[in-house]
């Protein structure tokens, strides 16, 4: 993955509503595969 890719990942990231811990911790859970950085699912609220 390029620097370009990279960015575009984290900017949609973000703009999915991720916060700044969330999106370090995926990273660093893709990067180690540690399983205390591993995401979990969010609850969703109902519409």
């Amino acid at each position: 993955m390029n620097m370009t890719e990279i960015a575009r990942l984290l900017l949609g990231l973000r703009s999915a509503g991720w916060t700044e811990k969330e999106i370090n911790d995926f990273v660093l859970y893709i990067e180690s595969g540690e399983e205390q950085y591993k995401p979990t699912a969010k609850n969703k609220k109902s519409e």
